[in-house]
């Protein structure tokens, strides 16, 4: 597999427990040895700015100090749209408009922010949604035209709809694991174009959901979420053991050949050549 790039895609909401029972691609990857599947553990507060933040940065939210859903400003770390531009590599991201308002420009201007091709900003190419419900399928197809418009070596694609039916009907129902059956078949027609293009993917979620249809606190529920690596640089097989977010960044930074910011602990994942 050459590498040209990597695309990461946080699936907003998505429990571990309910990624292996209802994520059939992903598990077939899986038994065909094409995959290194982990068990993440998030930070807390389990929230979506905070966790958006302590992906791209590699940093706890007493660290980055974005510490709730309130939090609106601009990143103030080194996140890794910082690092891949700076290293001469160029970003794309389709992604809800948080993670605009976190690394390219806060607030978020809903009619001038919605679309940000060519720019000097850390997210060089952005694609930025701002309802919940904006549709995973219409997320996708845009991540697709990125790859192959603008053959970015880092591509972030954050689908929103596992998180909305969450919040709507709970994790003990049928409209969530029908929506992670849903955006499991969206992977299977785009993980497949990302590989047909020398990229490398990782897909994870920020944090999980209750059964009370929320996230924010301490249980395996609100905290749990997978981790897929498809990587010549990752041996594939099924890693019982917890690991930490923060392994992600540090992650990343190695699959696309880059120096890890200074505030990232090491990168200690089981298989990592």
């Amino acid at each position: 597999m050459s590498n040209n790039g990597v695309v990461l895609i946080v699936v907003d909401a998505l429990r571990y427990d309910t990624a292996c029972t209802h994520m059939g691609f992903m598990q077939h990857l899986v038994e065909s040895n094409r995959v290194a599947r982990y068990k993440v553990q998030s930070e807390v507060p389990s929230l979506s700015r905070p966790l958006y933040e302590t992906i791209l940065t590699g940093t706890p939210p007493i660290i980055h100090g974005v510490v709730s859903n309130f939090t609106q400003r601009l990143s103030k770390q080194q996140s890794l749209f910082h690092l891949a531009r700076s290293s001469g590599k160029n970003t794309a991201a389709a992604a809800y408009y948080w993670v605009s308002e976190l690394y390219n420009r806060c607030p978020f201007n809903h009619f001038e922010d919605r679309i940000q091709m060519d720019t000097e900003q850390p997210i060089e190419n952005g694609l930025f949604y701002f309802e919940d419900h904006y549709p995973d399928s219409h997320l996708f197809a845009e991540a697709a035209w990125l790859l192959e418009q603008k053959k970015p070596n880092f591509l972030y694609v954050h689908p929103m709809n596992v998180d909305d039916d969450g919040h709507k009907y709970t994790a003990d129902s049928k409209q969530y694991r029908n929506r992670v059956l849903a955006v499991d078949s969206y992977l299977s027609l785009f993980i497949p174009r990302c590989l047909e293009q020398g990229y490398e993917v990782v897909v994870t979620a920020d944090h999980g959901m209750t059964d009370d249809g929320n996230h924010g606190g301490n249980t395996n529920e609100d905290r749990q979420v997978p981790l897929f690596i498809l990587s010549s640089k990752v041996t594939p097989a099924v890693y019982e053991e917890v690991v930490s977010q923060l392994q992600v960044a540090p992650l990343i930074c190695r699959l696309l050949e880059m120096d890890p910011s200074d505030e990232m602990v090491p990168l200690l994942l089981q298989g990592v050549h």
